[in-house]
């Protein structure tokens, strides 16, 4: 008996031995390491998946959707649960779209989470699902942009990335108004990696839809008339602007080349830009309603105020001439318009205005600065400062020569002669989330009657045999202006690589209507302002007014077909 009680004894200290340790071990896992276990737990059955927001949408002025968010998926997986990596990437690379040989690989790296494919549809992502296979992830809920109109106003709408980061446009411009804020989702998944429940932690806030004051069937015509700009001249790029000018809003903004917003992988780098606010060039003849303007609202000129113009003028190293060569000539101010001419831009300015009130009259209009339109990437030009003048910038600013500017300034500039002197900041978006967008208040620069004086001698009603009769319409009550301005390559000016354009309204007698076209270095057929984009506002026009239901010519018209001022 002595030795059997001895072995039990043995084995009860034993037991009592093993069931201490036993005890230790659970109170230093239930105490000690308790939240390094529960967080371990946690990370290895419990993961948060990010919910998208609804991106607002983006329309035109009649509700025709530019730019929509569609559902999509992001498919993943934990290579290290998936059994047979060949057998699974052979059945769900046809529905994700991508070679079977990449789904191989991401499906045999050594770690525990990868990508297989970005925004797969819907329908695809459970059919995937359906197939319950092991290491294969549910799918994280994204959303994808879709362009319903392709090329669009593309450069005006802009882009997406990958996030849903609006990356060039409106999208962002107004990124936070249109993503909204993402939601939280939470998913506990069991040891095969299977969810077993799903919860919303936050709720996505989807985000505002915006509304443009663009006219998509007069977006579409312009576009159509720059893409026969580019066919027939092959410029480097080509810009128009429709405005209201009485209000600032934009009807139509359209850049060409058009980019596809669906597919711009093969779009250069230039051709994604909004040439009508990022592009600075020379404006030429186009300024001369600045000099001319300015002289008449300081009571120096009248329309009719005449001038003695040589055939040159020489300005310390600097010769002026005219386009057309010509002799000792006596031009009023209207025919100084009318004619375009160089030389008595610059007698106006150097000679009834003074260099600082010329200045003065150059910022007055808006130039060197921003014009605060509601799209991203707005240079504000290049206008030298007075201080920095030199003793030929009086001679060369006063027909647009030595400064810079952008199509919406040009544009900006016209329609205050166009409503009546108000300098207004042009506009695109009409309302955020249904809420209409307040539109700034312009100011006045010039008076009525003074723009009344531009506009009637802007008709040209006087400019027989005018370079620029390609552009005249029969009833139409016109007004208007071109340019054609030298590029400056390597510090000169040169000879052989220019900037056309044209800017004009209708009806002149009380303009409803104005269409700025600038053609950027055209380099087949003519170079003019008068023969390349004057044509092109022509068309514009054409077919606008009918389409927007503008008397062309109220009360009574010139008995002749109108002309426009020459270039």
């Amino acid at each position: 008996m002595g030795l059997i009680d001895r072995r039990i004894g043995l084995l009860f200290v034993a037991f009592v031995a093993l069931l201490a340790i036993a005890l230790s071990r659970a109170l230093y896992l239930g105490t000690i390491k308790a939240g390094t276990l529960r967080a371990d737990a946690t990370t290895q059955q419990v993961t948060t998946v990010p919910v998208p927001a609804v991106r607002g949408a983006i329309s035109d002025a009649s509700g025709t959707e530019l730019a929509i968010s569609e559902s999509a998926d992001d498919i993943t997986a934990d290579p290290l649960l998936v059994r047979d990596p060949l057998q699974v990437a052979q059945r769900i690379a046809p529905l994700l779209g991508v070679p079977q040989a990449k789904v191989l690989a991401d499906l045999s790296e050594k770690r525990g989470f990868v990508y297989l494919a970005y925004d797969v549809p819907p329908g695809k992502a459970k059919s995937i699902m359906r197939l319950d296979l092991p290491g294969i992830d549910p799918p994280v809920p994204e959303e994808t942009r879709d362009y319903p109109q392709n090329s669009l106003a593309s450069q005006v709408v802009g882009w997406v990335g990958n996030q849903d980061q609006g990356l060039s446009g409106l999208e962002y411009l107004y990124n936070d108004v249109l993503g909204g804020r993402r939601g939280e989702r939470r998913v506990v998944s069991d040891v095969y990696g299977q969810p077993i429940s799903i919860d919303d932690v936050h709720s996505a806030v989807p985000g505002k839809g915006i509304k443009l004051t663009l006219d998509s069937p007069l977006q579409a015509e312009v576009e159509h008339v720059l893409a026969g700009v580019g066919a027939t001249y092959a410029p480097k790029g080509a810009t128009a602007i429709v405005m209201n000018p009485n209000t600032g809003a934009i009807l139509a903004l359209a850049n060409w080349p058009a980019v596809n917003g669906n597919n711009i992988s093969g779009a250069r780098s230039q051709d994604l830009e909004d040439r009508a606010v990022e592009f600075n060039y020379e404006p030429g003849s186009t300024f001369k309603i600045v000099t001319v303007a300015g002289a008449l609202q300081d009571g120096k000129i009248t329309p009719s105020t005449e001038f003695d113009i040589p055939p040159y003028l020489q300005v310390y190293n600097q010769q002026i001439s005219d386009a057309e060569k010509h002799g000792n000539v006596t031009y009023s101010v209207a025919q100084i318009l009318k004619y375009s001419s160089n030389i008595g831009a610059d007698e106006i300015a150097m000679h009834k205005l003074g260099p600082q009130r010329f200045d003065y009259w150059v910022h007055r209009f808006g130039f060197g600065q921003a014009t605060g339109v509601d799209l991203p990437g707005e240079e504000p030009g290049v206008v030298p400062a007075y201080a920095d003048w030199s003793g030929t910038t009086i001679a060369t600013l006063p027909f647009g020569q030595g400064l810079e500017v952008t199509p919406i300034q040009i544009a900006t500039a016209y329609a205050a002669l166009a409503n009546g002197g108000i300098l207004r900041t042009p506009h695109i978006v009409q309302s955020i989330g249904g809420k209409p967008v307040p539109v700034p208040r312009g100011h006045r620069i010039i008076s009525p009657t003074v723009a009344l004086q531009m506009r009637q001698m802007l008709r040209g009603v006087y400019a027989d045999g005018g370079t620029a009769s390609g552009a005249a319409i029969p009833g139409f009550d016109l007004a208007g202006k071109t340019g054609t301005a030298n590029v400056v390559v390597d510090g000169h000016y040169s000879k052989t690589e220019y900037i056309a354009s044209f800017v004009g309204f209708v009806p002149a007698s009380k303009p409803k209507l104005e269409v700025m076209v600038m053609v950027d270095e055209p380099s087949q057929g003519s170079i003019y302002g008068g023969a390349v984009a004057a044509p092109a506002f022509a068309q514009i026009v054409g077919w606008a007014v009918p389409y927007l239901g503008i008397d062309p010519c109220p009360g009574s018209c010139p008995s002749e077909p109108t002309s426009l001022v020459q270039p």
